[in-house]
């Protein structure tokens, strides 16, 4: 954005040591400055820098910070509009001119820092600078560089003098900026100039594709340059603290991402030794990774969804993260916006669907509600999300049996047409059920609680198409509500059951499904207590041949690992549910007689599986995450939940 010269020059203009201005623009002759290397010190800025060890790895040596004059500049009368600033500060593009600078003829950003708070971090960014400068070549690659400061005086820690940051130019655009361009993708794979070589650093070997394709070929290697450099942070005791889409900038140069200026880095161990104690700089420590990884999170989210740009989604999305919701829920709370405006399927859905799941999973553990369940770099790097298909990864448990889950869900959310599909539903169910991760009544106590939406039915499946009834009943979503009564000791939950449905026209139903919307609620109360399903009850010889076949057909392949299990066992632990007595309510939009109400009651119970009408008839739960449930009924058939929170559309 275009800046005005003169402007410019009046508020760059500061008095110089000897009480004289020194104007911004360079073509007013200036004798330069000796340089001299700078080193950070908390106690004092005039004391001489010492040596860097000779073992401290390779790229090791002095602090490159020297101090500038203005007059080694020439300053442009145009910033760039990815540079991104303070109210406090004033940002300058410049161009070395000091024939004898390193740097000479390369652009660099002048950042003037007007307040007390701005002139601290500038400070702070060349203290943290001693600490990285011991591996320059990471630091290079992985950092917005620091070249120097432009002062009047000798004093750096002067605070009612000018105080300039001089730090490295890496583009016109910030990450922010690149995502907003509508060819975003083929310019930004333009500047990384992705080929067979680039794309070898995330496991892929091949170029182009679909655009699903492409797009996660290069999140993986953005995700991937900012994690390497956020761990070179936590490696050497800093937290970043301010990880933006604002502050990460892509270098066309050397084709890495570049975090921000380390301004506001914090050290993970406090300086005050009356408050520095192993266990409160472990926790410390603890805490700041755990920020810094929340806040790659929300970049990793906006990445990925580009619905997440807008400012009025975003702060739904943070809001359902602030009030305490899992962040393994997401999918579900974001699924009517990706799907809203597309109809042939949302590109960012798309990307964190494939292996089975995976982006979520790792979108989950960025953002989890505990910080220290939170995924540290390292974990992240491995995850199989941020790994191509060349690369051979040893994924865990979790992530196995959140696959397993996710595949579920996927496949419940398309119509089951054949008997092949529902054999198969099935059988994950079933799966599922084998590698429950709560088996435990008191895991199921703190869980059960909230709204859970139900996905597929193993039961008996009655639609429309072939009775074509009267009333043409569309059952809409269908709810299962656990809220824990306060006033009991043992453990009783409220139960209710909410079927949502439309009456629609008969004339034109299978195209138009406008109509009456209504709510069948049904109420009850239930105990839960420790119990055990047993899987083969019969010691008969057709049944053990049944049980060796059913043993190898779950044990096989890739799902020996997560098991580790020789065979199956002769029993799960579950855990039972009575109910009490039945509660029924129905409420419709449009006024019903008696027979119309019937006949709509009839219809819904005729559609929907009768454990969900008839509460009494579920029996007991056999597998409870955070986001998903299984329960079962009396007749053997599987109910199949996912957790459901406020929707992000409402």
């Amino acid at each position: 954005m275009p800046v005005v010269a003169a402007a410019a020059a009046a508020v760059a203009a500061r008095p110089t040591g000897a009480g004289t201005a020194r104007p911004l623009r360079g073509g007013v002759s200036a004798r330069p400055c000796r340089r001299r290397g700078f080193r950070a010190e908390a106690s004092s800025s005039a004391s001489t820098p010492a040596p860097v060890a000779a073992d401290e790895g390779a790229g090791a040596g002095p602090c490159p910070v020297v101090r500038f004059e203005m007059g080694d500049f020439d300053v442009a009368d145009r910033v760039s509009v990815g540079l991104h600033g303070r109210s406090d500060e004033m940002i300058f593009e410049a161009t070395v001119r000091d024939p004898s600078s390193e740097l000479y003829g390369s652009t660099v950003v002048l950042r003037q820092l007007m307040s007390f708070q701005a002139k601290r971090r500038g400070r702070r960014a060349l203290e943290v600078l001693k600490k990285l400068a011991r591996r320059q070549m990471m630091y290079h690659s992985y950092a917005m560089q620091v070249h120097g400061y432009v002062t009047p005086g000798n004093d750096v820690e002067q605070d009612d003098g000018s105080f300039i940051l001089v730090h490295g130019y890496h583009g016109s655009y910030s990450l922010r900026h690149w995502l907003q361009l509508s060819d975003w993708l083929p310019t930004l794979e333009a500047t990384l100039a992705l080929d067979e070589e680039q794309v070898r650093r995330v496991g892929d070997d091949s170029v182009g594709g679909p655009a699903v394709t492409r797009q996660l070929r290069l999140i993986r290697i953005l995700m991937r340059d900012l994690l390497i450099g956020v761990n070179y942070l936590h490696s050497h005791g800093l937290a970043h603290t301010e990880l933006r889409l604002e502050n990460v900038h892509v270098s066309p140069i050397d084709k890495h991402v570049k975090v921000g200026i380390l301004g506001n880095a914090v050290d993970f161990h406090d300086n005050d030794p009356r408050n520095s104690t192993l266990a409160s700089n472990d926790e410390r420590r603890k805490m700041m990774i755990a920020f810094d990884m929340r806040c790659v999170g929300f970049i990793m989210a906006k990445m990925v969804l580009r619905e997440l740009m807008d400012s009025s989604t975003f702060l739904k999305f943070k809001s359902f993260l602030t009030k305490g919701d899992d962040p393994a829920c997401l999918r579900e709370f974001l699924l009517p916006i990706l799907c809203r405006n597309s109809p042939s399927g949302n590109i960012g859905l798309q990307m964190l669907d494939r292996q089975w799941g995976a982006g979520w999973n790792l979108l989950a553990l960025l953002l989890a509600t505990k910080p220290d369940k939170r995924i540290s770099c390292v974990d992240a790097l491995r995850h199989p999300f941020l790994c191509g298909p060349k690369w051979r990864i040893n994924p865990s448990v979790d992530v196995i049996r959140w696959g397993l889950g996710s595949t579920a869900v996927r496949m419940a959310e398309d119509y089951i047409y054949g008997q092949h599909q529902r054999r198969r539903l099935a059988y994950f169910v079933e799966l599922m059920e084998v590698l429950n991760p709560n088996p435990r009544t008191e895991n199921w106590l703190n869980i059960l609680p909230g709204h859970w939406r139900l996905l597929y039915c193993t039961g008996r499946h009655i639609g429309l198409t072939l009775r074509q009834p009267s009333p043409r009943i569309l059952i809409t979503d269908v709810f299962l509500t656990f809220a824990q009564t306060s006033d009991s000791i043992d453990p009783v939950f409220s139960l209710t059951s909410d079927i949502g449905f439309k009456i629609m026209a008969e004339s034109d139903w299978p195209h138009d499904k406008s109509g009456s919307e209504g709510t069948l609620s049904v109420t009850s109360s239930a105990r839960i207590a420790t119990g055990r399903i047993y899987i083969h009850e019969q010691d008969g010889d057709d049944s053990r041949v049944a049980s060796s076949r059913s043993s190898r057909r779950y044990l096989r392949g890739k799902w020996r690992k997560v098991s580790k299990m020789k065979e199956l066992p002769a029993s799960l632990p579950t855990v039972n549910i009575t109910m009490d007595e039945l509660d029924v309510s129905m409420s419709c939009s449009s006024t019903l007689n008696v027979s119309s109400a019937q006949k709509v009651l009839q219809e819904i119970r005729t559609q929907t599986p009768p454990e969900m009408f008839d509460l009494s008839k579920i029996v007991c739960g056999t597998y409870v995450d955070a986001r998903l449930m299984i329960l079962r009924g009396v007749n053997g058939s599987a109910l199949f939940f996912t957790r459901s929170n406020s929707r992000a559309d409402s």
